[in-house]
């Protein structure tokens, strides 16, 4: 899971293998597979890394060279 945090400075995790894009439009939005949109705090640079360091973690990367 991801850390992100809300506009209003709450802290939740998410799943990103939910995510299907993100936008930076000022604000960084996570558009889920659901359709549901999160508007969080973060970067886009952020969260990208925060993204690939959890793959590093769980050893995703290894099934995709």
């Amino acid at each position: 899971m991801v850390e992100v945090t809300r506009l209003d400075g709450k802290t939740y995790y998410v799943n990103p293998h939910q995510i299907e894009y993100v936008e930076s439009n000022p604000d960084t939005t996570l558009v889920m597979l659901s359709g549901k949109h999160l508007v969080v705090r973060e970067d886009y640079p952020t969260v990208f890394r925060r993204i690939v360091e959890y793959r590093r973690l769980i050893g995703a990367f290894k099934s995709e060279e």
